[in-house]
């Protein structure tokens, strides 16, 4: 039963070596897809765009300042 194990073992190890080998050499008869250009990463939401929240904060704060009541 051992010897199976081993054997079974030895195999596997040889078959992992194996795809390791031809992953890393890449086929030659296997067509390469071309790559597409990466766009560039923009915000997918307005919630998303630091620029906008900064806007949008400055705009709260003035019109907090411009609706409260002065105090002097």
């Amino acid at each position: 039963m051992l010897k199976f194990l081993l054997i079974v073992f030895l195999f596997a190890l040889a078959v992992y070596l194996l795809i390791r080998v031809i992953e890393r050499r890449g086929v030659q008869g296997m067509p390469q897809r071309p790559k597409r250009p990466r766009r560039p990463q923009r915000p997918a939401a307005p919630d998303d765009d630091p620029d906008f929240l900064r806007d949008l904060d400055r705009k709260n704060r003035k019109k907090r300042q411009k609706d409260e009541p002065d105090s002097t």
